[in-house]
């Protein structure tokens, strides 16, 4: 179990990013609904990281540094997809990303079937190790 992982995830928050609130406030509902869930789970597993919107999707940094995004395809229309912006951290969770829908450093996947809150904060944290590592 997510030892480090709060029991509870709040989308309420003084983090949250007024221009996430916009993005999202422009997609249908159970889009809306998955990626603001999305969002709180990152928030949850990164509580130090800060939103913005980079390359016009929202985004987390951390330490300064691109940390995780999200977003709603406009090629497959009604898609999630999670950005990883990592493929060696893609590579070191194939384990548990065989499940999913995966390209170089992101994971697609529909409203209707949304990533588990253990899975996220498994990439969160492995992401967050990645730029620890790197330094900043």
């Amino acid at each position: 179990m997510l030892d480090r992982a709060r029991t509870e995830i709040s989308g309420a928050g003084p983090g949250r990013s007024a221009d996430i609130d916009a993005f999202l406030a422009g997609l249908p509902a159970d889009v809306r609904t998955v990626l603001d869930t999305l969002r709180a789970m990152i928030a949850t597993a990164a509580p130090e990281a800060i939103e913005t919107i980079s390359y016009g999707v929202p985004a987390f940094k951390y330490r300064g540094r691109p940390l995780v995004s999200f977003g709603a395809g406009r090629t497959r229309m009604g898609a999630c997809s999670f950005y990883v912006q990592s493929p060696a951290v893609m590579d070191a969770h194939q384990d548990v990303l065989a499940a999913y829908d995966t390209s170089k450093g992101t994971i697609h996947f529909a409203p209707d079937a949304p990533l588990p809150q253990e899975v996220v904060t498994r990439l969160v944290w492995a992401r967050m190790a990645e730029t620890d590592a790197h330094g900043t």
